[in-house]
């Protein structure tokens, strides 16, 4: 199987100049996106059924952005033009059809009326396109006339992350402002969080393959990797898509616009002088991010400090990272001090942990079914969770399975984990977009919990005397503080932040200077989490849905 194919079927350069005309009249607002107004337009043009239009927007925008670019367009066209030929539309077609030639243009009733008015048109006095080609000036004027009159926040916006980066500084931003959620939990988002491509971070002990898992992703070498048995990562490194290859120092990655780790400027110095951006040009790296890191220390090694904080870089990452990889050797299964640590400042994304027994190829068949055991006993105990993630057992690698030494039946189930976990890399790009409304509801509760918790500490600080002396008994009790939270607001434990962690930022302010609770604010992020989001999912799903 391979990562970071397109879907699309490749077109001539005729093709491409002729679907950029067509993209033009389809993209009324002119910003580079059909939405799904656009598309029930333009592809009523077709004469396809609902039902079939239906399936061409489901497989066409992938993402499930609520809009398609011109790729995503291209798509669509191609699967029109099938579907117009007899074909059943199904998420295989256009791969099975690519060696049959070039797909030639659907058949659109109209297209060249529309075009000639299109070159002919105005700026300021552009029709609309629809099945009969024509819309009244009216009509139109009605449409956003309509649409800037309506007061939801949301008339502005073209996608979903529009949508949400729209809520967050309306809303969301205010609160966290208020009560300081950046300084005790996350940094403040910026565009760039909200446009980064997916991610995916690998953690493991030193020597458990983690950079030879990314070469065997990417079938080459990220500039700047080194394999070998000893812990040759020393330092955190992104691998991401770039016009050429090139490595940039951490410092350099920190302050740049349009890379989302503005926020590690937090760890300091130290920090960034083992961090560094690795670019290439690579179909997988367009669609994925990946977050090599340094070794988990283990044994004597554990007793040497880092000169940063470790455990918080990883929780930084991890609450960025949209799949999480735990990779094992099986010759190397204790899980060391750090690695718990680790593990714990995963607390919060259990749903993006993936555990990956590597290098399984390496121990016979009774071994491997002893080392899996024990693997999911000590996971078991470090999770602390009764169900335990699944392990994906293989060998990943360039080097070809042994068939001398490796037992036919496990050589086929190495090759079938392989393909699961891949299958599950290839999902994320689609995936993408409803992880980023999960974590974006998820910083939605916490900051709102945030709120409750500062204010609370608040209202029990004296007008008068004795501040400093209440001020420590509030972060003496701090759980028993939290307890109140939560009894007088009904909320849930586990939403909670860690006492410890919040305790240790808690000891560098005076409680007396944070903000009253403020009603209003929490209203406008209840009324965000309950009705303007679903609108926001509700306006941009599928048009024929």
């Amino acid at each position: 199987m391979e990562l970071g194919k397109e879907s699309g079927v490749s077109c001539s350069k005729a093709q491409q100049h002729l679907y950029k005309e067509w993209f033009d009249v389809a993209d009324s607002d002119g910003d580079g996106r059909i939405t799904g107004d656009d598309a029930a337009t333009f592809f009523s043009l077709s004469n396809l059924s609902r039902p079939e239009l239906k399936q061409v927007w489901a497989l066409a925008d992938s993402k499930r952005q609520g809009f398609l670019g011109f790729s995503e367009f291209v798509t669509a066209m191609q699967l029109i033009s099938l579907a117009q030929a007899g074909h059943q539309i199904t998420s295989h077609l256009l791969k099975t059809t690519a060696s049959t030639g070039d797909i030639q243009p659907p058949l659109m009733e109209g297209i060249t009326d529309l075009l000639l008015r299109k070159k002919g048109s105005t700026v300021h006095n552009q029709p609309e396109i629809s099945a009969s080609a024509q819309l009244q000036p009216s009509t139109t004027a009605h449409r956003y006339n309509s649409k800037s009159s309506r007061k939801m926040p949301l008339i502005a916006v073209t996608s979903i992350i529009d949508g949400l980066k729209k809520l967050y500084i309306e809303t969301l931003k205010p609160l966290e402002v208020t009560y300081r959620f950046n300084d005790f939990m996350s940094p403040l988002l910026t565009n760039s969080d909200f446009d980064a491509k997916p991610m995916v971070m690998l953690l493991g002990q030193y020597s458990t393959g983690k950079t030879t898992f990314i070469k065997h992703l990417l079938r080459c070498n990220y500039p700047g990797a080194h394999i070998g048995p000893e812990p040759t990562t020393d330092r955190f490194v992104v691998v991401m898509s770039g016009p050429d290859e090139r490595t940039i120092p951490g410092n350099t990655v920190a302050v740049h616009a349009d890379m989302p780790f503005n926020g590690l400027t937090s760890f300091g110095g130290a920090f960034l002088s083992k961090f560094e951006c690795s670019q290439m040009p690579h179909p997988l790296l367009d669609e994925i991010t990946i977050v090599d890191t340094p070794g988990v220390l283990s044994g004597e090694k554990q007793r040497t400090q880092r000169s940063y904080d470790f455990t918080g870089v990883i929780s930084w990452f991890a609450a960025k990272s949209d799949i999480i990889l735990l990779l094992f050797d099986p010759h190397k299964l204790d899980i060391s001090d750090e690695f718990k640590r680790v593990i714990a400042s995963l607390r919060g994304n259990d749903d993006k942990i993936r555990v990956v027994l590597n290098k399984a190829d390496q121990v016979d068949t009774q071994q491997l079914m002893r080392v899996y055991g024990a693997l999911m006993w000590s996971l078991g105990k470090v999770l602390n969770t009764p169900e335990v993630a699944r392990v994906y057992i293989g060998s990943f690698n360039d080097k070809p399975i042994d068939e001398e030494n490796v037992n036919p039946l496990f050589r086929e189930l190495f090759e079938k984990e392989q393909d699961d976990l891949l299958m599950d890399l290839v999902d994320i790009p689609k995936k993408a977009c409803d992880r980023r409304i999960n974590e974006f509801v998820k910083r939605a509760r916490a900051a709102k919990i945030h709120a409750y918790i500062i204010s609370h500490l608040k209202k029990e600080m004296p007008a008068m005397m004795g501040k400093a002396k209440t001020q420590q008994r509030l972060i003496d009790n701090l759980e028993e503080e939290f307890g109140k939270v939560q009894r007088e607001f009904h909320l849930a434990a586990g939403d909670f932040p860690n006492v410890d962690h919040f305790r240790e930022v808690l000891n560098g302010y005076s409680i007396d200077k944070f903000e009253k609770l403020k009603p209003k604010m929490i209203q406008a992020v209840d009324d965000m989490l309950a009705y303007e989001i679903p609108q926001l999912l509700n306006k941009f799903r599928n048009p024929y849905a």
